[in-house]
């Protein structure tokens, strides 16, 4: 996976989309199995003890107590018992989509893995407990819990793949951030941007802000403000030379600067000196 590539798919897990409608400890029964089926969401099972199967696609497994499991949607699945002494587990239903495709779509993770399991039976916890919470922050904390067991199951994967050509418009965006990337010094407009991906603006501006969260201008003025607090720390040049190098007119690239930052380019520059901050 090249830089950009990297660099599109972060930006676009950042603005994934979770709805999580159950989780639960289940210690389940003899008469739990079902054959040969699809879901349109996704299942976590945390194993704490017991014995039984699941099958997904075409592949049979027997989980074991400290593994975690993640059956992705639109998968085939089959699962059921092979004894008395059925499993205890842990486990939650979801939904993770960027824009209209679901996460693990766009990813191709293992099966399982064998995660830190006190780490992890906390973290189920306290997912069931927000989920059954009328708290206002509830929802917060349910999201955030399982990002947390989703970026577990990621970092213990020894395997992660990136599938670019699940989407025709996946792939053009990758294209398109990277043309942005390499004319930041320029002005980038969102005809020239549509016409690229062989889109209707009006429907460009709706997927382009589906996978990144933001408006193609408001993503443009971003990276090039990026790029401007990068040249602030490490160069020498003038405010009026980084606004001409990312392409800004002085005036407007100091407003800009000021409304994403709170900060002006010489005040962050002068704060950056005296903390040895780097750009974020």
């Amino acid at each position: 996976m090249d830089n950009q590539t990297g660099t599109f798919l972060s930006k676009s897990l950042a603005n994934v989309q979770l709805d999580v409608s159950i989780a639960a400890y289940t210690k389940v029964p003899m008469s739990w199995n079902d054959e040969d089926y699809t879901t349109d969401f996704n299942k976590l099972y945390f194993i704490k003890e017991g014995e039984g199967y699941v099958k997904v696609n075409n592949e049979t497994f027997y989980p074991k107590p400290g593994e975690l499991y993640l059956l992705p949607s639109g998968s085939v699945q089959s699962y059921g018992t092979i004894n008395k002494n059925t499993f205890g587990k842990y486990w939650c239903h979801f939904t993770a989509k960027i824009g209209d495709l679901h996460l693990f779509q766009l990813m191709k993770t293992p099966v399982f893995i064998k995660p830190n399991h006190i780490e992890l039976e906390e973290k189920f916890q306290q997912l069931i407990m927000y989920i059954h919470s009328d708290h206002l922050s509830s929802t917060f904390r349910v999201h955030s819990i399982l990002l947390e067991i989703i970026a577990i199951f990621i970092e213990k994967s020894h395997q992660v793949h990136y599938k670019m050509n699940v989407s025709p418009s996946f792939e053009k965006l990758d294209a398109i951030l990277a043309y942005i990337e390499e004319h930041l010094d320029g002005n980038v407009t969102v005809g020239t941007l549509a016409q690229m991906a062989n889109f209707h603006p009006n429907y460009f501006i709706s997927v382009f802000k589906n996978f990144t969260g933001s408006s193609p201008i408001q993503y443009i003025n971003r990276r090039k403000i990026e790029k401007a607090k990068e040249l602030l720390v490490v160069s020498e040049r003038t405010v009026s030379a980084i606004s001409e190098s990312v392409g800004m007119e002085l005036s407007y690239f100091s407003r800009m600067f000021k409304d994403l930052t709170g900060l002006s380019p010489t005040s962050f520059r002068e704060l950056a000196a005296k903390s040895q901050i780097k750009p974020k």
